[in-house]
């Protein structure tokens, strides 16, 4: 450590650790006690510090006032090196106007771990470290490629939704809709009777149409879709809803219409009369917010009428 005493300028270098494994790092402390007004020029450093010593990283000059009005610079240089030598660091320089300022010399041993096999391919000087696993990040991605997969399926089914309920406000609503379901189904069994095709031997047709207009009352009447099924399967949802009587009557209409269309049956003009008269029947007494008592006034007006 040098002094000047007549411009109280204070240089000096220190080193963390003089011994070194080949490949580690060390810091050199630069430091200059000077007056408040003095001007010093601090060196210029590149890359290397000097031959075989490299300079890895450095901290700018930082000031720190002292307690007597001085003030005091200090800059950090952190040096490796990748050669198994002794050094020796030579004083640095520091100038103030005409003067220069040295720090003391310093020594660094360099020293290489392990026997060199030069015959050996080049190898790592150190073993590779595994980073440890970031399971946080990892958690973070995870979560919010289930947000956004949850945000996905939301605006999916959000827009199915949209167009569902945008399809039903510009589909016409089928005028028949808007009528009573009974009232809709007498008129369909009133012009079926009014044609009388089966006297043409239209049975078949007949037959269809016949539990076609039974099938779409049914639908409209207990909610129960039965175009889309089977007779058995209506008959199945059918029965807890309606009485036994009107169960079995409506069975049999069912069924012998299946044997028309299906099995080619051959019905009596009885069978083809008795079928329209259960549909009536089945509508008439099934009638929405009708009593009992009223459905059979309802059935005897239609008898007085067929009369």
């Amino acid at each position: 450590m040098l002094y000047n005493i007549l411009l109280a300028i204070v240089v000096s270098a220190a080193i963390d650790s003089t011994t070194l494994m080949i490949g580690d790092q060390t810091d050199l402390h630069l430091r200059v006690t000077q007056e408040a007004g003095e001007r010093v020029e601090w060196p210029v450093f590149g890359e290397t510090l000097q031959d075989g010593i490299e300079i890895v990283d450095r901290t700018i000059v930082d000031t720190l006032t002292m307690s007597d009005g001085r003030i005091q610079l200090n800059q950090y240089l952190t040096l490796t090196s990748f050669k198994d030598s002794l050094f020796a660091i030579n004083p640095i320089a520091f100038a103030s106007g005409e003067d220069t300022f040295w720090t003391e010399g310093l020594a660094i041993n360099i020293v290489q771990p392990f026997e060199v096999d030069t015959t050996l391919a080049i190898t790592d000087i150190k073993d590779i470290e595994k980073a440890p696993i970031w399971w946080w990040g990892i958690f973070r991605w995870v979560l919010l490629a289930l947000l956004l997969g949850g945000l996905g399926v939301g605006a999916y089914y959000l827009w199915r939704w949209y167009e569902k309920n945008r399809k039903k406000e510009e589909e016409p609503v089928d005028p028949e809709l808007l009528r009573p379901a009974d009232e809709v189904a007498l008129e369909k069994l009133d012009a079926i009777k009014a044609q009388k095709i089966w006297k043409d031997g239209k049975v078949k047709e007949y037959q269809t149409e016949l539990t076609d207009v039974v099938r779409e009352y049914i639908g409209r009447r207990f909610d129960v879709q039965s175009t889309e099924k089977t007779s058995d399967e209506t008959l199945r949802e059918l029965e807890p809803l309606i009485d036994k009587d009107l169960y079995g009557r409506l069975s049999k209409i069912l069924q012998l219409a299946d044997l028309v269309k299906f099995a080619k049956w051959h019905t009596t003009p009885d069978e083809n009369e008795s079928a329209l008269t259960t549909a009536y029947d089945f509508v008439n007494e099934t009638k929405n917010g009708l009593e009992p008592e009223q459905a059979g006034h309802a059935d005897n007006k239609e008898e007085e009428e067929e009369v």
